[in-house]
C-alpha cells in the first residue's frame, strides 16, 4: 500500500501594480482593500511605516524579543561579573567592597545592547524567513529593489474582475500592471 500524500496544488493569477511614490502606494493599499481586493504583499525599496496598518497585519513580536533579549543581557552581564567579583577571582582593591556596582554598569549595559541586537535580528530572520532555502529570492520587478512600489494582488476567487482592478490602478497611478500566474 501506498503512503503517499497527495497535495491539492493548484494555479494562482497574481497581479503585480507598480508605483514609484510611498503616499501613492500608501493610498492605492488602503483604496484596493477598501475595494475587496486581496492583497498578498507589498514591495518597498525601504521602509513605509503606514503600510503594515494599511494592509491589516498584525503588531510585530520584535518588540517583545528584543525586551528579552536586553533582560538577558542584563542578567547574564550583572551576574557574571558579580560571581567573578565576588567568589571566582575577588580582588581588594583600595579597600573597595568586592562588589562595586557602579563599576560593573558599563559592561551590564553592553551585554544587554548585544543581546539585545541578537536577539532582534534572530526574531527578525524567522518571522520573515530569511533562511537559506535553496533557491534565490525573487521580485516582482527587478526595480523595487531601486525606486518603485510593487503591490501584489492575488485573485482569490472567480469573482475577481480584472476592469475593477485595472481602473484602480488607473486612477491611483500605476504604471500597467503585470499578470502572472504561480502554483501553490
Amino acid at each position: 500500500m501506498s503512503t503517499r500524500k497527495t497535495t491539492n496544488r493548484r494555479a494562482v493569477r497574481y497581479h503585480v501594480l507598480v508605483l514609484d511614490d510611498a503616499d501613492r502606494t500608501v493610498d492605492a493599499v488602503r483604496r484596493l482593500r477598501r475595494d475587496g481586493f486581496d492583497l498578498h504583499d507589498v514591495y518597498t525599496p525601504f521602509a513605509v511605516h503606514e503600510l503594515d496598518v494599511e494592509m491589516g497585519l498584525p503588531p510585530t513580536r520584535l518588540p517583545w524579543m528584543t525586551l528579552v533579549g536586553g533582560t538577558l543581557g542584563v542578567t547574564l552581564g550583572l551576574g557574571f561579573q558579580a560571581w567573578t567579583a565576588t567568589s571566582s577571582w575577588p580582588l581588594n582593591i583600595g579597600g573597595k567592597t568586592d562588589l562595586a556596582l557602579p563599576a560593573l554598569a558599563p559592561v551590564t549595559f553592553e551585554s544587554a545592547v548585544l543581546l539585545a541586537a541578537l536577539f532582534s535580528v534572530a526574531t527578525l530572520f524567522v518571522a520573515s524567513r530569511l533562511f537559506p532555502r535553496g533557491r534565490p529570492p525573487s521580485q516582482p520587478i527587478a526595480a523595487v529593489t531601486d525606486d518603485r512600489f510593487a503591490i501584489v494582488v492575488r485573485e482569490a476567487d472567480a469573482a475577481f474582475d480584472p476592469g475593477k482592478l485595472a481602473g484602480v490602478a488607473n486612477e491611483v497611478g500605476a504604471d500597467p500592471f503585470i499578470e502572472s500566474w504561480k502554483v501553490e
